[in-house]
């Protein structure tokens, strides 16, 4: 009677993990400039490591991923004869 819809909802899992890491389909930054991020990194922290992460990016007007963009840029420089 009452069927819901079939509808993926916002945090459904994909159905083949790996191909959904692989797509090549671009993600908008916050720049404009989608091509200069083309992968995504996965750490574990704790959720108190976390919440001062967030805490921190906040205070600083910046989203945690340009703030963690940033400072994982300043400790990795590119060295000569890297390819850009």
């Amino acid at each position: 009677m009452n069927e819901r819809p079939n509808r993926r909802g916002f945090a459904a899992r994909p159905a083949d993990p790996e191909q959904w890491v692989k797509a090549t389909e671009p993600r908008p930054a916050s720049d404009g400039n989608a091509s200069a991020f083309t992968a995504r990194l996965t750490i574990d922290v704790t959720p108190d490591l976390r919440g001062r992460i967030k805490i921190a990016a906040f205070g600083r007007g910046q989203t945690v991923a340009d703030m963690l963009r940033d400072l994982l840029a300043r400790e990795f420089p590119p060295t000569p004869g890297d390819a850009s």
